[in-house]
């Protein structure tokens, strides 16, 4: 039985059902979210965009060798690989069809390396020969972490790190309640859409046998958590078989699969998850039409 199939299983036997985020992002998936960052509804990767427009000349080109987790086509890092002219870029991404998007988007900028991983193993294929490190964690995926997992990981990143090395990390701010709900809900359906294919993407790829229109999605916000949370609502009670991961499910009308979550900070508490992680906090660069903030944090 394959991690996906394992995965799968595991989540949705558990009380409360969920399913990793991480495979919201096959070909399709990763296409939808494309669709997702050009909605009017999703501000995020404009706002992205623009901090990462002003900020990139401020960064000093002192970085040899850039990676950035969770690449996607490659768009938003190309102001930094432009402004920086590193010798080598590596992108780090689940997704095949992104990476190879990636690679046709940032050709001839610099030498490309696509790794085809999760992030922390992908970092691991790099080497390091070559001086100082960026890493680029763009866009909040950071986010999808929970305090804890946030917190792990970053402490994991850190200790794979150089004195030097740096890392440039987006984190979205608290804005208004209905601004942040149709962000994860646009009218044309299309991160409901995105969503779906969560399932779909079991069905094809592990012989399940969801119907994709006896479940409905909805994003909804957790004040304690200050968080974003997408779920899968099924509006029937049906029962779902898995063949590769060798599980049946029963779902009641109304049951839901909770699929990912979007924490938001305040940027005051962000110096502090940098050195509760073992960073530097060097600067910050805030949006103000969409609140967003891009960070550099040092390797000291």
């Amino acid at each position: 039985m394959n991690e996906f199939a394992c995965e799968v299983r595991n989540g949705l036997r558990k009380p409360r059902k969920e399913l990793p985020s991480k495979y919201l992002y096959d070909e399709l998936g990763s296409a939808l979210f494309e669709a997702i960052t050009v909605l009017p509804e999703y501000g995020l990767t404009r706002a992205d965009q623009r901090v990462l427009e002003k900020c990139a000349p401020e960064i000093a080109p002192a970085f040899p060798v850039i990676a950035e987790f969770g690449s996607g086509s490659g768009r938003k890092a190309r102001v930094i690989v432009e402004a920086l002219a590193p010798d080598r870029y590596y992108p780090i991404d689940f997704s095949a069809a992104a990476l190879e998007r990636c690679r046709r988007e940032l050709q001839g900028l610099a030498q490309i390396e696509p790794i085809e991983a999760s992030y922390l193993n992908g970092l691991d294929r790099i080497p390091r020969d070559d001086g100082a490190l960026l890493i680029l964690f763009l866009g909040s995926t950071i986010g999808n972490f929970d305090p804890r997992c946030r917190g792990d990981f970053l402490r994991q990143l850190r200790s794979r790190l150089r004195p030097g090395d740096a890392l440039l990390i987006g984190f979205d701010l608290i804005k208004p309640l209905d601004t942040m709900l149709e962000a994860y809900d646009d009218p044309c359906g299309v991160t409901a859409s995105f969503n779906l294919n969560l399932l779909g993407r079991i069905d094809r790829e592990l012989g399940g046998d969801f119907d994709l229109r006896a479940f409905a999605h909805e994003a909804r916000y957790d004040h304690s958590l200050n968080r974003i949370e997408m779920h899968l609502r099924s509006r029937i009670d049906q029962r779902v078989t898995i063949r590769d991961a060798e599980f049946e499910c029963f779902f009641r009308a109304g049951e839901t699969i909770w699929t990912e979550s979007s924490h938001k900070f305040d940027a005051a508490e962000i110096p502090e998850i940098a050195r509760q992680a073992g960073f530097e906090p060097e600067a910050q660069w805030i949006d103000r039409e969409w609140p967003f903030a891009e960070n550099l944090w040092r390797a000291a």
